[in-house]
C-alpha cells in the first residue's frame, strides 16, 4: 500500500515563473489611475474603518473564487495588524465570534450584492434596515464604493490574471 504524496509548495522560482495573462493595463490606460486613486480616496473618508474595508474586499474576492484578490487582501490584513484568526474566518463569518455586528452586516452586504438570488432582490430592505442602523447615508454610500471598487477589479484579476502576492506594478510579467 502507498501512501499518496502530498503536493509541495511552489518554490519562490516557480512563483516568480508566473506569467500573467495580459500586460499591466496602466501603460495602455493611464486615466485608470485616476479612477483607481479618486475611489480609494472616496473609501478612505474615514468613515468605514480600513479593517473593515479589507475584510469586505477579502470576502468578495473568496466569493468570486479570486485567488489574487483572497491573497492581496489577506496581506493587507495582516499589514494593518489583523489576526490570523478573523482573516481566516472571513469565510465562515456567520458563526466566527470574531467580528462586530457593523463588520457581521458589512460582510452580510457583500454577499448580498454578488451572490445570485433567484428568489428576489439582492439586497432586501431588511438587510439595508440592518446595515443602516450601523452605518448613516455618507457611510452606506462609503460602503457601497468600497463593494464598488472591488468589483471594478474582479474582472481585472478574473481575465487578465496578476500574479497573487506580487506588488502593484511589478503583478504582470508580459
Amino acid at each position: 500500500m502507498s501512501i499518496p504524496s502530498t503536493p509541495s509548495t511552489p518554490s519562490t522560482t516557480e512563483l516568480d515563473d508566473l506569467k500573467s495573462r495580459l500586460p499591466d493595463p496602466i501603460p495602455l490606460f493611464p486615466e485608470i489611475t485616476a479612477v483607481a486613486g479618486g475611489m480609494s480616496k472616496a473609501i478612505g473618508n474615514g468613515l468605514i474603518p480600513q479593517t473593515t474595508i479589507g475584510l469586505v474586499q477579502l470576502r468578495a474576492g473568496q466569493i468570486v473564487g479570486s485567488t489574487y484578490h483572497t491573497v492581496r487582501q489577506s496581506d493587507d490584513l495582516r499589514k494593518t495588524g489583523e489576526t490570523e484568526e478573523r482573516i481566516t474566518a472571513v469565510s465562515s463569518w456567520r458563526d466566527a465570534p470574531y467580528f462586530t455586528d457593523a463588520e457581521r452586516v458589512s460582510l452580510e452586504l457583500v454577499e448580498a450584492v454578488l451572490t445570485p438570488n433567484p428568489s428576489g432582490e439582492r439586497v432586501p430592505d431588511e438587510l439595508y434596515a440592518k446595515a443602516s442602523t450601523h452605518y448613516d447615508d455618507k457611510a452606506l454610500w462609503t460602503l457601497t464604493l468600497v463593494i464598488a471598487q472591488i468589483c471594478f477589479f474582479i474582472p481585472v484579476a478574473l481575465i487578465a490574471k496578476p500574479i497573487p502576492g506580487k506588488p502593484i506594478g511589478k503583478n504582470y510579467n508580459k
